[in-house]
Parts: C-alpha cells; structure tokens; sequence
C-alpha cells in the first residue's frame, strides 16, 4: 500500500502539473498563457490570459502538493476545483469516450480524492516533516466542498456580461 500511494501520487500529480506546465509556460506542446488565454476567451472568460494562469497555477501546484504529499488536503482540493470547472465548462457535452470529453478530469478527480481520504503515506513531506495540518478527515471535506463552489462560481464567471465599453483584443 504504501508504493502504491507513492506511484499514485506521482502519476496523479505530475501528470497535472505537466498540464498547468502547458498553460503556463507552453511546454509539453501547450499553448502557453496567451493562447490558452484566446481558448479560454472564446469559451467566455475575461480576461482570458488571467484565467488561463489562473487554471496553470491551480494544476501545477494542486499536482505537485500531490506529488510530494505535502499539505494534506489543499492539493487534492485544487485539483477538484480546475478538474471540475474544466468538465462543467469544456467536456460535459462531449461525453465520455469521445475525444476531449470528461473522462480523463473525471480520473484526475478520482485520483485526487482517492489519495486525499487514503492519505499522503509514508513517502511524503507531510510524513518526513511530522505535518499534520489539513489532513484531518472534516477539514479534508471542507476544502472538497469549498473546490466545488469555487469551481460553480469560475464556471459561472465565463457568463457575465461583457461591459458595454469592452474591445475584443486581437
């Protein structure tokens, strides 16, 4: 058990990390901020290049407080709040085994939420530095809870309306 939370761990959270990574810096074939920026413009958000950093930071840094169980709950919980806004807005409609649907945030939320209740294991910072803050079981539904909301109000971010002054940048 205890191997298999490590390689859970990093499976889970490198390979997100390696997605916000796209967003953020254009590796691994990304986009980088300005043209996931346009992406995400397009999907109603603005402006766009603050969400899209937004998204990055939220996958970099919920997978790699996964990858190296550090501070309980909180890298599980951002995982949940960039995984679910991404179905809501993006993959929902698109079903599940059709290409770009909710399958593949769907695992990275059951990932998330599999190793926050299982716990980081031995092999994490939270172990090797004797931390135990945000790991208790109710403090672990709170930031879950508070992932989902969060993620309902970005999801509804992208719906307000454009101010009348607006330009769409080009």
């Amino acid at each position: 058990m205890i191997i298999a939370l490590l390689i859970a761990r990093l499976i889970v959270g490198l390979g997100l990390a390696a997605h916000g990574a796209q967003k953020l810096f254009g590796w691994f074939g990304g986009y980088g901020p300005k043209g996931t920026g346009d992406f995400f413009e397009g999907m109603g958000w603005r402006p766009g290049v603050l969400f899209a950093v937004a998204a990055g930071l939220g996958e970099v840094g919920g997978g790699l407080l996964v990858a190296l169980g550090f501070l309980g709950g909180l890298g599980p919980g951002l995982i949940v709040l960039v995984m679910l806004t991404a179905i809501i807005t993006s993959h929902l409609g698109k079903g599940f085994f059709i290409p770009n649907g909710w399958e593949l945030p769907g695992l990275y939320i059951a990932g998330a939420l599999a190793i926050d209740f299982a716990g980081f294991g031995v092999y994490s910072l939270d172990n090797a530095f004797g931390l135990n803050v945000l790991t208790t079981e109710s403090v672990r539904w709170v930031i879950i809870g508070a992932a989902v909301v969060l993620a309902l109000l970005s999801a509804g971010a992208r719906l307000l309306p454009r101010p009348a002054n607006a330009t769409v940048a080009k």
